[in-house]
């Protein structure tokens, strides 16, 4: 039923279709296509491009790397990756439409070389043991209840020494949340975990913790700019609003409230798997 609820929040059908007609509006066809030009749909977490490249640059990363992007999306943290870094990357999503459109947008992009996707559960990765020099995880923990099988799940795959970065959004205080939100479409699909949880399932499963930032700062701050630009301008011709639909104002007026009376905040979390 969770893995039902997750397809249905996020697979619209219809997602590649929008983002080409948001690209013709700009005066781009597939082939000349950067990965600025889709960062503003393809980024789907809060403070978009900057909080990913915020969380990569912590992960200690070269071209000699295999990093794995788990809940990859569309794929725009792993063509950052792949780009920026000149890293091998496979990214996973239990969404088949998503993962369909990420690789569409990486021929697009002319990264297919570099990238590979696949449907897979995060809990039961599709990959041997040991295999990966890094992770990264995006707002996806919020789908995911059982946390500690996603971490020994990542545990597993990755290499000793590893590093893997983690963005989601957390408990931060008691008191409802209104719904929808961008993850969810109702409480019953939200699996928010306060930072002490994550700490302690995170070392429990064989995790030291390198870093651990709270950015809602940085979040209101995101808020703030989006809402200028929708106001000067009105919504863009590539944006989340492609993957939100008609429900885009309701989910994003109530995590801009959640995170304004601190009830959540988006959370990063540097680990490194103990040698």
């Amino acid at each position: 039923m969770e893995h039902d609820a997750v397809a249905q929040n996020y697979g619209t059908g219809q997602v590649l279709d929008r983002i080409q007609a948001g690209l013709q509006q700009l005066g781009k066809v597939p082939g000349s296509v950067t990965i600025e030009d889709l960062a503003a749909v393809d980024e789907f977490h809060i403070g978009g491009r900057q909080a990913s490249e915020d969380l990569l640059a912590q992960l200690e990363l070269s071209a000699a790397d295999r990093v794995l992007d788990i809940g990859c999306g569309l794929g725009g943290t792993a063509r950052l990756l792949a780009s920026r870094y000149r890293c091998r990357v496979s990214g996973v999503d239990r969404t088949a439409e998503y993962v369909a459109t990420a690789r569409a947008l990486c021929a697009w992009t002319g990264l297919s070389g570099q990238i590979e996707f696949c449907q897979a559960d995060a809990c039961r990765l599709p990959f041997g043991a040991d295999v990966f020099d890094a992770a990264c995880m995006l707002h996806v923990g919020m789908n995911i209840d059982d946390k500690a099988a996603l971490w020994s799940e990542v545990h597993r795959v990755l290499r000793s020494g590893a590093r893997f970065g983690i963005y989601d959004v957390m408990r931060i205080a008691d008191g409802a949340l209104a719904y929808p939100v961008p993850w969810a479409a109702d409480a019953a699909a939200s699996h928010l975990h306060s930072p002490q949880a994550y700490r302690q399932a995170l070392q429990e499963c064989g995790f030291s913790v390198v870093a651990e930032r709270n950015r809602r700062d940085f979040a209101l701050a995101f808020f703030s700019q989006v809402r200028a630009q929708l106001a000067a301008a009105g919504p863009p011709a590539l944006g989340l609003h492609l993957l939100m639909g008609a429900s885009t104002g309701a989910r994003m007026q109530n995590i801009i409230s959640g995170v304004s009376a601190g009830l959540v905040a988006p959370v990063e979390f540097i680990v490194q798997k103990r040698r």
